[in-house]
């Protein structure tokens, strides 16, 4: 039994085999019949969600799976019961959980308790779902992803610290740029820079937009992240450099740009560069069910690629 709370404990070898898996599960669902056939996954969301939701429903039914979700009225698991006693419970009746939380530390705790697998569908510190998808639409746009480089900008958050990690066992070169007081975890910066001395990756970490250099993809979030009641207008000015538009791709020399969505057109990134042909905003959504069944199939329904 395997949890996916972060990537941080994967290797190179099973990262890429589950990227490829992810693009086979895309491409043929037919010959993998239905993995998680009599198999009933526990979702449990304490913040609100769209894509997270109907695409791991959705991706769990189309594999044959019975989604029960769990709704704890946008207030701490904790609040109500200790999720280490949430997760056994859980495991008495269920063969996985996939939950959305405030705080990392609750998953940690969700996985100790429970004897089935636990999968991150956001946190605090990470976004593992959402990273393997958005590497599924570069995989798909290049051909490729080990040797390209992804750039984020904007504020360095738990979708960064994914995309540093998934990049970096998968060969993708990595650039993050973030204004002074919005970097990303120290911690997980010090991990990335592991991993990506590891793998032969080059990898910047900046405050200066004029360090973005060349990029193949320019990536972008939210100025403030969900939960985050800062009023726009304390740090609109501090932020306005970091507006990823025509502009600021036409100097990376990038050919597409994400944005993980909720998206804020013209604000952190232009309406006009979201609705171009540049943007795979889409491609991601439509990737995060392709890529939680790849998930759910391998840690789940033991599916391996031979």
């Amino acid at each position: 039994m395997q949890d996916l709370l972060s990537f941080r404990d994967w290797n190179s070898t099973s990262m890429h085999s589950l990227l490829k898996l992810a693009v086979e599960l895309k491409k043929t669902p037919e010959k993998f019949g239905r993995p998680l056939e009599g198999k009933s996954i526990v979702a449990i969301f304490e913040k609100p969600s769209l894509r997270t939701r109907v695409s791991f429903d959705i991706g769990i039914n189309k594999m044959g799976g019975h989604m029960v979700y769990v709704d704890s009225q946008g207030s701490p698991l904790k609040d109500r019961e200790d999720p280490i006693d949430v997760g056994a419970n859980l495991a008495c009746w269920a063969d996985a959980i996939v939950s959305r939380v405030y705080e990392h530390k609750t998953l940690v705790d969700l996985a100790a308790g429970a004897n089935i697998p636990v999968i991150n569908a956001l946190c605090d510190l990470y976004h593992p779902c959402q990273a393997l998808a958005d590497y599924l639409a570069m995989f798909e746009k290049f051909g490729e992803v080990k040797g390209k480089t992804m750039a984020y900008i904007g504020d360095g958050n738990n979708v960064t610290h994914s995309l540093l990690i998934v990049g970096a066992l998968l060969g993708c070169h990595q650039t993050v740029i973030t204004p002074k007081g919005f970097e990303i975890n120290a911690n997980i910066a010090k991990h990335a820079a592991k991993l990506a001395y590891e793998n032969n990756v080059s990898l910047t970490i900046a405050n200066d937009i004029n360090e973005l250099g060349q990029a193949d993809i320019l990536y972008t979030d939210t100025w403030l992240s969900m939960g985050d009641n800062t009023p726009l207008a304390e740090i609109k000015d501090k932020f306005a450099v970091y507006q990823v538009n025509e502009a600021l791709m036409q100097k990376s020399g990038a050919s597409y740009v994400m944005h993980c969505q909720p998206a804020h057109r013209d604000l952190e990134i232009s309406g006009s560069l979201m609705d171009s042909e540049q943007s795979l905003l889409m491609l991601q959504a439509e990737n995060r069910m392709h890529a939680q069944n790849a998930i759910l199939a391998m840690l789940v329904g033991n599916v391996t690629l031979d």
